[in-house]
């Protein structure tokens, strides 16, 4: 091949090699483009989410006991069994019903002699206990007659009483209203920061549930393991959701 012909060839090279180049160019950018957009899809926003609702209880329960303590067993059920006809009458004259009443069966102790430290098995007395349960949708009604528990007291009964208990019988219905709320909170969060990113949130990728805490009124008590406060008639309930979105 002589001179002129191999120029006549070099321009065709050339062509070829800028040509291969825009091509390499060309793809990188469309790949470029690619894993952005794929990464975009695969984007995440993680927020939490919360909902609050003052709760007054519905149901009450209350425990009381008394106990009665003599060298003999049937001294000691001689003097229980005043003790509960005493509180019945009682009871029954505050218009407590016998179905929100239950006297539990009566629990015998024997106490032993004790010598240095070792029970001799010498029986010194019998101690009797009868605890009594009351348990009522009126919770009103109860808690008046928790104040005046004094009034047994006065009547020669050695009662001993717990605080009542303040309950809300429809907490499984008002979980699952509250995580709802919780979830469309945790969503406005999401779309905010979707907004400051340029971004739109998509489909709900993971909804993690927390526990709930019932807590006394303006309480700010919270536990990992959540709360279930039975001391106060008026409280607060708290649900939070951590929900993971997709990023369009």
């Amino acid at each position: 091949m002589n001179i002129k012909e191999r120029l006549t060839e070099l321009p065709q090279v050339l062509i070829g090699l800028v040509s291969l180049s825009v091509a390499l160019v060309v793809g990188s950018v469309i790949g470029a483009n690619a894993v952005g957009e794929f990464n975009r899809v695969n984007d995440v926003v993680r927020v939490t989410g919360s909902a609050r609702r003052a709760l007054t209880s519905d149901y009450i329960v209350w425990q009381f006991r008394v106990e009665s303590q003599a060298p003999s067993l049937q001294e000691a059920y001689k003097q229980v069994t005043v003790y509960t006809a005493k509180i019945r009458s009682y009871l029954e004259s505050q218009g407590i019903p016998d179905k929100e009443i239950v006297f539990a069966a009566l629990e015998n102790v024997p106490l032993q002699e004790n010598f240095n430290g070792r029970d001799t098995g010498r029986i010194l007395a019998y101690r009797l206990t009868q605890r009594v349960k009351i348990s009522s949708s009126d919770v009103d009604k109860i808690a008046a007659l928790v104040n005046r528990a004094n009034d047994l007291i006065n009547e020669g009964i050695p009662m001993i009483a717990d605080a009542p208990q303040y309950l809300y019988t429809d907490l499984a219905k008002l979980r699952v209203e509250m995580v709802a709320e919780a979830v469309q909170d945790a969503q406005k969060r999401a779309q905010s920061i979707a907004k400051a990113t340029g971004s739109r949130i998509g489909r709900v990728r993971n909804v993690d549930t927390g526990v709930f805490q019932i807590t006394s009124r303006f309480s700010t008590d919270v536990s990992d393991y959540g709360i279930y406060d039975t001391s106060s008639k008026e409280k607060d309930i708290t649900a939070v959701v951590s929900v993971s979105f997709g990023l369009n």
